[in-house]
């Protein structure tokens, strides 16, 4: 079984030192679900440029369908500006008035939703009223069975307390780092603990299950009552980017195949460490990973007709 998994949201070209890698959090999450065996593709909206046909045209190279990736005759495509630390953590210059801030509600969008298995968005893309609009409309229309992961992913000034809390009512699995949760807490006025403030998003807005990726120190899950500690293993970091959208589509996958919470924290965080080891966002997933998630008993329990339990 081949599970229909959706980014939703920005698509875009990094333009890194060594040169343009594609990115966009939604559009890298749905590759490395592609890479991990899902048929995957991302909603999303480019520009009738090059920067956009290249999009399509990559796309359609690594197996994804772009039937939902919209094109716009005035907005240009995105680009983002980044720089590396010397630690090869990145800084990002986002531009604005581009063609995924006006991402529509379309039938082909509308189809995709409806028949996901799950469904990835974040922040960034809700930066103006008519994307947010759209993907807000979207995430409402989606079954009731799947899995709605909010990756927050804050980015700049582009997120606010109601894109924020929306999102969250919107979403059954949370996904954030160590940077993103004091805003959450300042946000919501968590207390404790960072356990006990992940409890406290649990319970307010009845998340299935929350991740928390901790850098070095590795990756942390929560679900209905159970902990999941995964110490990371040090390696040589080439760099960052879209670490964590491989952690999230890794998490997702194991979610959707019904694996064991330590069995999904470890691997997920493996795949986040390939990632970071490799140049850009998307490098070619070794074959050993979509295959550790193959060969799995999907039977759903004989009283539930939902991949959420």
């Amino acid at each position: 079984m081949s599970f229909k998994i959706l980014g939703i949201g920005e698509v875009l070209w990094d333009l890194l030192p060594s040169g343009s890698q594609l990115g966009g959090a939604p559009a890298n999450f749905a590759y490395h679900a592609h890479a991990l065996g899902a048929n995957a593709r991302v909603v999303t909206r480019v520009g009738n440029d090059g920067f956009g046909g290249a999009i399509r045209q990559r796309f359609e190279e690594q197996g994804i369908a772009v039937s939902t990736v919209q094109v716009d005759d005035s907005a240009p495509t995105g680009t983002v500006s980044v720089t590396l630390s010397e630690k090869g953590i990145p800084n990002y210059i986002i531009h604005e008035n581009v063609a995924w801030d006006r991402l529509a509600v379309t039938p082909s969008a509308l189809k995709a939703i409806r028949e996901a298995d799950a469904i990835c968005f974040g922040s960034l893309a809700q930066r103006g009223e008519i994307s947010r609009n759209a993907i807000q409309r979207l995430i409402a229309a989606a079954p009731a069975s799947s899995l709605r992961v909010f990756d927050i992913n804050l980015r700049q000034n582009f997120f606010s307390h109601e894109i924020i809390e929306e999102s969250l009512r919107l979403a059954n699995v949370l996904k954030l780092n160590d940077g993103e949760l004091p805003f959450l807490a300042k946000m919501f006025e968590l207390k404790g603990s960072i356990r006990q403030q992940i409890e406290q998003v649990a319970q307010k807005f009845g998340m299935h299950l929350i991740a928390l990726t901790r850098g070095p120190a590795g990756s942390l899950l929560f679900q209905t009552g159970r902990w999941s500690d995964c110490p990371s293993i040090p390696i040589e970091i080439t760099d960052t980017v879209g670490a964590g959208d491989a952690f999230t589509a890794a998490l997702v996958m194991g979610m959707l195949r019904k694996m064991d919470l330590d069995e999904i924290n470890n691997l997920a965080d493996e795949v986040a460490r390939f990632v970071c080891s490799h140049a850009g966002a998307t490098p070619p997933l070794p074959d050993e990973f979509s295959a550790r998630f193959s060969d799995r008993d999907l039977a759903l329990k004989p009283d539930s007709n939902s991949l959420i339990q």
